[in-house]
């Protein structure tokens, strides 16, 4: 029987992605392991394998189709000994990916859709089910036809071979006053049980308006922004933000920098601020491992790892690969993975695993002369680190007398549901040590 080839979950989070490119095309033979497509998910473009052999019968998902969720048949595999007539109804149960295409196309009539062959569409309709879950067998057409007119096909009786439904069958139904399964279903309540859903601020149509008669241009989301936009509105929804500020004074850090990159030179190592502040952030995490935490729903999890997420910036939105077991690593150990993966990112190349988990993050925006910033949570993490740039600002010191210093400013972000204030301030107290006294990262 004829395999569907299905869109592969390429992350654990992953719902739905764009048939970027088909490395294969019908009539091909492929074998276990033999790459097919080029998928594009929210954070980077994957090539997706073979998992049988066989030869590409049909390919139901063009090239380009944008929002395919997963588990949606995109090609159809066939068996040794099958050919193209053997794909019947492997090839009809696709629901129709999302894409601009299929919006342009005219709308018809129904009684040219009843008296003509269906006009072609990204995707077939998907296959209905009976109220067993069981699946009900129609022609395309039928499933069309019948979704046009409102007709339950579970009501219907086939008198095509055994028992399909067939465009003979529809035309004679007539509606019953059962709702028809694709009637759109209730709203969910939202999570929490509130009295109403968040505020969603004004429609696209209220903004196009506000804006008609002013010169724009429309800037067309991907999946990547999408993902921004939605993690991102959740968690300034969903999570009890607070924040505790420090300046920290860094001219001993950046004494001891020097001489570390003058030995280092040879070896062609540079170590950056940065890598001190993650090394600084894993070893605080391990010192206070009660803030080594994350949300889960129901449970807070405690890490044994210190593993610290840095944000990346790319074109287009922005990465947080995860530096694990950060504090057991060497300073020129952390300068090199945190240089190959921001390379990575750039480029998209990173694998799922290499930019999810983690506990704790960094955004650090001192490079574009940022003086200090409130930075949003990634969720599970249960904080972020904004830093600012270094500035030469008059100080008092131990002595009570007037000197300037290098001081930077930074701000943690921490959810109130995994940290509490005192335990927050314990570890923002213990990064501000580590940077403050570098030598003690060394010990």
């Amino acid at each position: 029987m004829p395999t569907e080839i299905l869109m592969p979950a390429l992350s654990p989070t992953m719902e739905e992605g764009t048939l970027a490119k088909w490395l294969v095309k019908e009539g091909d033979a492929v074998s276990s392991g033999d790459l097919l497509a080029e998928i594009e998910t929210d954070k980077a473009t994957m090539e997706f394998e073979a998992v049988d052999e066989g030869v590409i019968g049909k390919i139901l998902v063009e090239a380009g189709s944008e929002g395919v969720k997963v588990n949606t048949p995109i090609a159809v595999l066939l068996e040794e000994g099958e050919s193209a007539d053997d794909i019947g109804e492997a090839s009809s149960g696709a629901p129709a990916p999302s894409s601009d295409k299929a919006d342009a196309a005219p709308k018809a009539t129904e009684e040219a859709k009843a008296d003509s062959p269906a006009p072609k569409s990204t995707g077939p309709i998907p296959a209905p089910k009976d109220d067993k879950g069981g699946r009900i067998f129609a022609s395309p057409l039928a499933r069309r036809i019948a979704k046009d007119k409102g007709l339950d096909l579970a009501q219907i009786k086939g008198s095509g071979p055994k028992g399909r439904i067939v465009k003979a069958d529809v035309l004679d139904a007539k509606p019953s006053a059962a709702p028809a399964k694709d009637d759109a279903k209730p709203a969910a309540a939202p999570a929490g049980g509130g009295g109403g859903a968040m505020p969603a601020g004004p429609s696209t149509d209220a903004v196009l308006k506000m804006y008609e008669g002013r010169e724009f241009e429309e800037v067309k989301l991907d999946g990547m922004r999408k993902t921004i936009a939605a993690r991102l509105t959740e968690a300034k929804q969903t999570i009890p933000h607070f924040y505790l500020r420090r300046d920290i004074k860094l001219d001993a850090l950046m004494k001891f920098r020097s001489q570390l990159n003058k030995q280092l030179e040879a070896r062609g190592v540079k170590l950056s601020v940065n890598d001190f502040i993650i090394k600084a952030s894993a070893l605080a995490l391990q010192a206070v491992p009660d803030a080594n935490a994350v949300w889960a729903g129901d449970r807070v999890l405690k890490l044994k790892p210190s593993d610290v997420a840095v944000a990346v910036a790319i074109e287009g939105g922005l990465f947080t690969p995860v530096l694990k077991d950060a504090d057991m690593k060497s300073l020129s150990a952390l300068s090199a993975e945190m240089k190959d993966l921001a390379a990575r990112a750039r480029d998209r190349k990173l694998a799922p695993h290499e930019y999810q988990g983690g506990s704790f993050a960094i955004s650090n925006l001192g490079m574009f002369g940022i003086d200090n910033f409130d930075a949003v949570i990634n969720p599970p993490h249960g904080g972020i680190l904004a830093v600012g740039s270094g500035v030469k600002k008059p100080i008092v010191n131990a002595e009570g007398e007037i000197e300037v210093a290098t001081i930077m400013s930074v701000t943690l972000s921490v959810d109130h549901r995994v940290i509490d204030g005192a335990l927050g301030a314990q570890l923002l107290e213990q990064i501000v040590q580590n940077l403050e006294n570098p030598m003690m990262m060394l010990a």
